[in-house]
């Protein structure tokens, strides 16, 4: 079976982040242009920090796309770090370059910190920062883009929008303005929508071929995200079953339905409807107004380590899950209607 798979490497303040895509059939255009606006988009949204001041992220294909059509052999992609030229010996692969500047040993609660350190026996929490930081999601985004491109050739399409900030509903900015004064951080709650699938993309018939897992399982790996729903999925608890089913009618001989509460999949499957993804996603640790912790140095309590930070990432952090959720969706696809080249596909897909 055909799968969209990929790998991606590389640390906050590393030379470049880089992915290799594997399963992309041959024929498929790659618009580098429409990339580099979703890595726009990604560092865009109001209350952003200074990395985005820094960083002005381009992708750079390296294999697998000639004269703008994959090839259907690995597409590699790389996101150079600007930031590296001030961090060369920091970051560095050699043992001679050995410094404990920029180390730190204070952990940041709600951070990766803590766990990271027992699990992986770093005593210099840099180690853990470097990869564990939502930097990496960039590179992310730049493989979403390369999966929504594949499924723009099928009519399918997708958007977002954030639905709450903080307590607030509607005057996002002046949430984040207030909390930036008081060197705090704010999360959210945002919505992704994907338009036009077919019907039966993911399966009944095995637990991980659900297609609502999977989603949830890239969206949930999202630095910050805490819970996901699949449409009223967060509701459905406090509705009875006339309330929540979508229930179907016909009209002009074609299956309608006049409420989408499923969210666009049935038993582990699309329907048909609009795919319509929830996630919330929780104030960012690193504050300007620090939180209690313990150094791991000493096993003193003191305050936890601040490092240039949002206040707000919401906006991002939806454009990333529309990446994610691209990228379950184009697995599927290409398990359903596979083929070595798009026309292939298409024929396929009749």
């Amino acid at each position: 079976m055909q799968k969209f798979r990929f790998l991606t490497a590389g640390e906050s303040h590393g030379k470049a982040l880089t992915a290799i895509i594997e399963g992309v059939p041959a024929g498929f255009s790659i618009d580098e242009d429409f990339i580099n606006e979703e890595l726009k988009r990604r560092q865009s949204g109001y209350g952003r920090g200074g990395r985005m001041k820094i960083e002005t992220d381009r992708v750079e294909i390296t294999s697998g796309v000639r004269f703008g059509k994959t090839l259907g052999s690995p597409i590699t992609l790389v996101i150079k770090n600007k930031d590296f030229e001030n961090w060369q010996k920091i970051m560095s692969s050699s043992a001679d370059d050995l410094t404990d500047e920029k180390s730190f040993t204070t952990c940041r609660p709600g951070h990766a910190d803590y766990a990271g350190s027992v699990k992986y026996g770093h005593q210099d929490l840099r180690n853990i920062l470097e990869r564990s930081s939502a930097r990496k999601t960039a590179i992310e985004v730049a493989v979403g883009a390369v999966a929504k491109l594949i499924l723009k050739e099928f009519g399918i399409t997708a958007d977002s929008r954030v639905l709450q900030i903080g307590n607030s509903q509607s005057d996002f900015n002046a949430e984040i303005d207030k909390a930036r004064e008081e060197g705090i951080t704010l999360g959210g709650r945002f919505e992704v929508v994907f338009k036009n699938l077919p019907v039966g993309l993911g399966s009944y018939v095995h637990y991980d071929r659900k297609l609502d897992g999977k989603i949830a399982q890239m969206v949930m790996s999202i630095p910050a995200v805490k819970s996901v729903s699949i449409g009223d999925g967060e509701d459905a608890h406090r509705l009875s079953g006339r309330e929540f089913h979508d229930e179907m009618f016909l009209e002009n001989g074609k299956i309608v339905r006049k409420t989408n509460h499923a969210g666009g999949l049935e038993g582990g499957m699309t329907n048909g409807e609009d795919l319509i993804v929830r996630a919330n996603m929780k104030p960012i640790p690193t504050m300007r107004s620090p939180l209690n912790t313990v150094d791991l140095a000493n096993l003193t309590e003191t305050t936890a380590h601040f490092e240039r930070s949002d206040v707000c990432a919401v906006e991002a952090c939806a454009v990333i899950a529309e990446a994610r959720i691209a990228c379950a969706i184009v697995d599927e696809f290409l398990l359903k209607f596979g083929g070595d080249s798009l026309e292939e596909m298409q024929t396929n897909s009749i």
